[in-house]
């Protein structure tokens, strides 16, 4: 089982910064937040992270790759606790494939087919931290209890903030799991079947690749994830965790980006 992550944007929102260090690689308290991500699927019943990666963003690859030559000067130092963390980080389970164009959320998913090899996989939201690691642990025993169905992490947002995100139609079927009827892209608040927002973490079965490779471009061009889930829908069940809005950070802009490094750097 793998754990896609997308890494292949362009990171505008951090513009200048990002013209030279790939978004993933800012750090967040102490390492950078693709670092959080990988350990946060290799922690889960996921035995490969797979990043897909533009081939410019050399810097993400280098993170992941063996120093043994950086291991040994720090080791001379006497520097073994850097060490450490520089050999550990080069021993994570990371592949990489490449998103050539970008082509959306859809189509960078869909360029990991491949390397999913026909099973269930997890999708995790290079902008979306969760520390403690307990979040697709718990999406997977949703699954397990729903005959090995795809379930979607969501999050309570307030009211102003509803047309900012995708939103499920459904109803609860048990406390915190919801059965999805429908998935809803930045409804107006006076149309939003709940309030309940995708949270950037997606446990989903084959058939989501299968239906990714048959959708057609929407807006601006791009394969949009969304659409092939609403397709599943019409032949597989859904459902949703609700999460605690304290068991993750949204890093997708700077504002929350510097509000996520405050809150885990008290945690240091």
């Amino acid at each position: 089982m793998k754990a896609i992550i997308p890494a292949a944007g362009l990171g505008t929102r951090f513009l200048p910064a990002t013209k030279a260090v790939p978004k993933e690689m800012l750090l967040v308290a102490d390492r950078p937040a693709i670092q959080y991500v990988v350990e946060e699927g290799l922690a889960s019943a996921a035995d490969e992270v797979v990043i897909v990666n533009s081939r410019e963003k050399h810097a993400i690859e280098e993170h992941f790759a063996p120093n043994p030559e950086l291991v040994a000067t720090l080791r001379e130092r006497g520097k073994d606790a850097y060490a450490d963390m520089v050999e550990y980080v080069g021993g994570l389970n990371v592949t990489y494939v490449y998103q050539e164009e970008a082509l959306g959320l859809g189509h960078a998913v869909l360029c990991a087919a491949e390397a999913s090899a026909g099973e269930p996989f997890y999708v995790l939201l290079g902008d979306v931290l969760v520390p403690g690691n307990g979040m697709l642990p718990a999406m997977q025993a949703v699954s397990d209890a729903h005959g090995g169905a795809s379930v979607i992490a969501v999050m309570p947002v307030p009211d102003e903030e509803v047309s900012r995100f995708g939103v499920i139609a459904g109803a609860e079927v048990s406390d915190g799991v919801w059965k999805i009827d429908a998935l809803v892209e930045k409804p107006a608040l006076e149309d939003a079947p709940s309030n309940l927002a995708v949270f950037g973490r997606y446990l989903l079965t084959p058939r989501v690749m299968e239906l990714l490779a048959e959708v057609k471009p929407g807006v601006g061009g791009e394969i949009q994830l969304t659409d092939a889930l609403d397709a599943l829908l019409a032949e597989e069940e859904m459902y949703a965790l609700v999460i605690d809005p304290a068991d993750g950070f949204d890093t997708g802009t700077p504002a929350s980006w510097l509000a996520t490094n405050n809150i885990l750097s008290e945690r240091l």
